[in-house]
């Protein structure tokens, strides 16, 4: 079907606003002329600037195209709000598209559905597609921004590279690098699409890590963030450098602590729980609020163990190296289990080679 098409490349589109429009969706939007001929195109800037319909009807005009009576295929229904831009729906009304295709409904409260009625209510013949591949990969595409706000919280992938037989690191904390450099170039291309970069205060005291996108190209740095009870965090910890920003969230720390983290530029968020430790679900709530969309987790068997063992982990993104380690530190310490019942379980998503290493994306069943 020629909607189908021109929806994939909506979708090819909407992936050039990866790293780009946090903490907004990825849109792509594909006009088309009533002989199926596309005449604009666009995608959704950086927040605060054009979103992919005001791209693409600007795309249009500067190739002289008369959008009237075009159709619009995007890949999520177009906005019906006064944000920092105006409505998407407003902008084809005005132009004179007779038609509106959009593969999933919004879910930010002041749109779901609100931007297709009002599309309608102006005499736009306006569908929605139906439940399947390309509304499913729509979906995908911005599965943290639905997070955000159907859960209050951000989709959270954890990343984790082992050896073969699932050992992070040596019992000495020592693990750069068990993977090669075409993973570790992969895995900073998974930190690229996310809203902020987690770790825990044992990583920074073991491994001095930056945790910025430095393998591939990228518009902007993802928040970094750092999992510090007791702020452990040295002040001359290389993530704590520029370009990004940083955000610790303690426990409780001490002032003298504070004070130095925060001369470095650093950001202090209190999240007490009442173990003495970090609200591991309270820090994710805030990091919804804060507009983070997607959290992508590199971190120690001990906070990763404690993200399991609350169930805050949905996708999991493991790299294994083609070497044995034996005795050494495993992927999480969530503790023991007395049946294999009460194991976390999960299926597989994907399946990749990189490099000389194996990619697996798995999700938990429940």
């Amino acid at each position: 079907m020629l909607t189908d098409s021109l929806m994939r490349e909506a979708l090819a589109l909407a992936e050039r606003s990866i790293a780009l429009s946090e903490p907004n969706p990825r849109v792509g939007c594909v006009l088309a002329a009533a002989d199926g001929r596309v005449i604009g195109r666009g995608h959704t800037q950086q927040a605060g600037g054009p979103h992919a319909e005001v791209m693409a009807l600007r795309d249009a005009a500067s190739a002289g195209e008369d959008v009237t009576g075009a159709t619009a295929v995007v890949t999520l229904e177009p906005c019906a709000h006064h944000g920092r831009t105006p409505p998407c729906c407003d902008a084809l009304i005005a132009a004179g598209v007779a038609r509106v295709v959009y593969a999933v409904q919004d879910p930010f409260p002041e749109v779901a559905g609100q931007g297709a009625a009002r599309l309608r209510a102006a005499g736009i013949s306006t569908e929605a597609l139906p439940a399947g591949e390309l509304a499913n990969a729509a979906r995908e595409l911005n599965i943290g921004f639905f997070s955000r706000f159907e859960r209050g919280r951000p989709w959270v992938r954890m990343k984790v590279a082992a050896s073969l037989d699932g050992r992070s690191a040596l019992d000495n904390g020592a693990s750069q690098w068990i993977t090669g450099e075409a993973a570790r170039r992969d895995g900073h291309a998974w930190r690229r699409r996310a809203g902020a970069v987690l770790t825990g205060a044992g990583t920074i005291l073991d491994d001095n890590p930056r945790l910025d996108v430095r393998l591939v190209e990228t518009p902007r740095q993802p928040l970094r963030v750092i999992v510090d009870s007791r702020l452990d965090t040295p002040p001359d910890a290389r993530i704590l450098e520029a370009p990004g920003s940083v955000l610790l969230y303690a426990a409780a720390p001490t002032d003298e602590r504070v004070a130095a983290l925060q001369a470095r530029g650093a950001e202090i968020a209190l999240q007490p729980g009442p173990t003495g430790k970090v609200d591991l679900p309270a820090m994710l709530a805030d990091l919804a609020r804060r507009g983070i969309n997607e959290l992508h987790v590199e971190a120690g068997h001990r906070l990763n163990g404690s993200l399991v063992r609350e169930r805050l982990v949905d996708e999991f993104l493991l790299y294994l190296a083609p070497m044995l380690i034996g005795a050494g530190r495993g992927l999480a310490d969530f503790g023991s289990l007395q049946t294999l019942d009460d194991a976390p379980r999960l299926r597989f998503t994907g399946i990749s080679q990189i490099g000389d290493d194996l990619r697996l994306l798995a999700r938990p069943l429940d």
